[in-house]
């Protein structure tokens, strides 16, 4: 989400007032009483589309002086978030997931407000090819943070399984090795989306006026790469399961995240530069 601040079909205070609305439904979706399920649920709905409502606001350009697309580690962090409850959104038709629905409300709460209060900057297109560029790496993160919540499930299934816990042995209500399936289907997907966002940055970067240039983002990104790329090679030529694998997971999405939202972090707020 990133905030307009002159739409001309939406006022500035109509884009905080959608925010706020927005933070509270999550937030609502959160509370973790048995009795409000269906409450719960319908709140988790509605802020996701309020949520898909202030990044279409910003991605089409209303309120904007200049022309270009909003970037910064709040709006990019937002989209990812608003990816992964989208896929939860798909699953939750198939298996009721109360739990998950608790943490994506708070995420998709801090989510809203982080956007509301670092809204980025705006960078001017330079290469027809700089908006799949972007589209592409908002994407991979969305996938491997979808990753990573079935991977916490994953891991939890399998302490309630070794203590002997009631549901041991299953989480998202299916087998375990069916939800392992499922969690490296994202990971598989994920790496060729962000394999597909690297081939095209480095095009963009050849081709533009600045050139390649080995900055945090650059860096961070090839690191979450090559340890993606071992998990996926450790699973396939050794079988890498459980928690081995899932760890080799947790340090790509943490790399991954150190290289774009993790670096703009450190410059808006730490160092309050723009790009």
């Amino acid at each position: 989400m990133i905030l307009s601040t002159a739409s001309p079909t939406l006022a500035p205070g109509g884009a905080l007032l959608l925010a706020a609305a927005a933070a509270a439904l999550y937030l609502g979706a959160a509370l973790p009483l048995a009795r409000l399920q269906r409450f719960s649920a319908a709140a988790l709905l509605g802020g996701f589309v309020l949520h898909l409502l202030l990044l279409v606001l910003d991605i089409g350009g209303f309120g904007q002086s200049e022309a270009g697309a909003r970037l910064g580690f709040g709006p990019v962090l937002s989209m990812a978030v608003w990816l992964v409850i989208a896929v939860h959104t798909v699953e939750s038709r198939l298996v009721p997931l109360p739990a998950v629905r608790q943490w994506l409300g708070f995420a998709g709460a801090l989510a809203v407000l982080l956007a509301a209060a670092f809204p980025g900057d705006t960078r001017p297109v330079t290469s027809v090819w700089a908006p799949l560029h972007f589209a592409l790496g908002v994407g991979s993160y969305g996938l491997f943070g979808a990753a990573v919540l079935h991977a916490v499930l994953l891991d939890a299934a399998e302490r309630r399984l070794r203590a002997g816990g009631p549901g041991g042995g299953r989480a998202l209500g299916m087998p375990l090795l069916q939800i392992e399936r499922l969690t490296f289907r994202f990971v598989e997907a994920g790496f060729t989306v962000l394999t597909a966002t690297l081939v095209f940055g480095a095009y963009t970067a050849a081709v533009g006026e600045h050139g390649w240039r080995w900055d945090h983002k650059t860096v961070f990104s090839l690191l979450a790469w090559a340890v993606f790329a071992a998990l996926l090679l450790g699973r396939r030529l050794r079988g890498w399961r459980g928690r081995r694998a899932t760890r080799w997971l947790y340090a790509g999405a943490g790399l991954l995240l150190l290289g774009y939202a993790g670096s703009r972090f450190v410059l808006e707020v730490l160092l309050g530069r723009a790009a």
